[in-house]
């Protein structure tokens, strides 16, 4: 098969704008969560977030900010920073051979919440026209089509936390059938109290007000996640191609597997483990090939369990490095995979592992979890999982491009 690589980076998070930064941070083990401050979390159980702030108008054309909800500027920018990095212009492609395939899952509700506000307290004229469209989870790829020209085979897939590795798999598709390039992953985010309540809905956020002590994946006093905003986008084409027009290509996404677990209160086995599977075959690695997993990391007691129990089940108990750099970020819904697979091939290019913060990981899960500090390592092969409410079970293998 063609091997699909990913040549720019637009990497925006809640401890560092832009990839070199996160990427620092990361490494270094520099949380971004926090106290709330977009809005009166005081009254709420879940008190923390992982912010982006953002200074719109020094990224984006004026004309852009009424229009667009904050999680899609982030993504603009994301998308801008991504091409440069690639050393691309869509331009200078040939009309309808560039696209966008991005992740979603509420679309822009601080901007749908303050329309809705309007409508409520003033009336009907003063609903802005912009949230015709500004609310909407697929508006990401289209302000970004619509941006930078990009009119070649788009779309947006809606899987919550998996839907970053499901996005980059629809691309890895559209490219082996023709399409040159394609913007992908996700950015997203929903930080505001019509948001809130939603995420609070499911009963998986922690209501810890320590930032230090509220997200702990595979810790004995784990309680639930803190919820965050961004993600990374990625620019991906063939490595043949880019190599051609002398890009730099950051790794091969050499593998990908989707499972669905069966409903609650089933017998069955959680589906987690048949998409590891499913993705080293796709990839033809065998286990002992796999350097590093990037765990989806739920912090929910249960869900860690299936995790470790399907990790554990592929690579043998404490056979693979396992690590959680989202405990720095929040979980960002769908640009959470995403920014996963960034540090995945950065982890590649440098050497290093990032390691979970604030964590000491429970004997009983029987995993290596990097904690404390990043750790040098040679990492060829890295393995990225993440699940959606839901049921949804993805996994993606990336590997230094041969």
């Amino acid at each position: 098969m063609t091997p699909i690589g990913v040549t720019g980076i637009g990497a925006i998070a809640p401890n560092g704008m832009g990839t070199d930064a996160y990427w620092k941070s990361t490494v270094e083990g520099v949380s971004g969560i926090a106290e709330v401050s977009r809005f009166d979390a005081s009254g709420y159980p879940a008190k923390l977030a992982g912010e982006v702030s953002l200074d719109a108008a020094a990224h984006l054309p004026s004309r852009l900010i009424p229009a667009t909800d904050h999680m899609t500027r982030l993504s603009l920018v994301a998308a801008a920073w991504a091409l440069d990095d690639a050393g691309v212009q869509p331009s200078e492609l040939p009309d309808f051979s560039a696209g966008v395939i991005t992740a979603g899952s509420a679309g822009g509700f601080e901007f749908g919440q303050r329309e809705l506000e309007n409508l409520w307290s003033k009336g009907p004229k003063y609903v802005s026209a912009y949230q015709s469209y500004a609310w909407f989870y697929a508006v990401n790829s289209g302000q970004i089509s619509i941006r930078h020209g990009m009119r070649g085979p788009s779309g947006v897939v809606v899987s919550d936390q998996a839907g970053g590795l499901d996005a980059i798999a629809q691309t890895r598709r559209q490219i082996r059938k023709g399409t040159r390039l394609v913007i992908s992953g996700g950015v997203d985010g929903s930080l505001c109290p019509w948001g809130w309540v939603a995420q609070m809905a499911a009963d998986r956020m922690s209501t810890s007000d320590d930032p230090e002590r509220a997200y702990l994946p595979f810790d004995p006093t784990a309680s639930g996640h803190v919820a965050g905003e961004g993600g990374a986008l990625l620019v991906m084409e063939e490595v043949a191609a880019a190599r051609r027009r002398g890009g730099r290509v950051y790794g091969e996404i050499a593998g990908y597997g989707a499972t669905m677990d069966p409903k609650p209160g089933s017998s069955r086995e959680p589906g987690l483990r048949r998409a590891i599977l499913t993705a080293l075959d796709d990839a033809a690695v065998s286990p002992d090939e796999v350097d590093v997993v990037f765990a989806d990391a739920a912090a929910v007691p249960e869900l860690d369990r299936v995790e470790a129990d399907a990790i554990n089940a592929v690579f043998g108990v404490r056979g693979v490095a396992v690590t959680a750099p989202k405990t720095m970020t929040g979980r960002l819904a769908a640009g959470a995979a995403s920014l996963d697979v960034a540090a995945a091939l950065l982890s590649v290019r440098d050497g290093v592992i990032p390691p979970t913060v604030h964590v000491d990981c429970a004997p009983e899960y029987g995993i290596d979890l990097v904690t404390g500090a990043a750790r040098e390592a040679r990492v060829r092969t890295a393995l990225v999982l993440a699940r959606g409410h839901g049921g949804f079970n993805s996994a993606v293998v990336v590997r230094a491009a041969r």
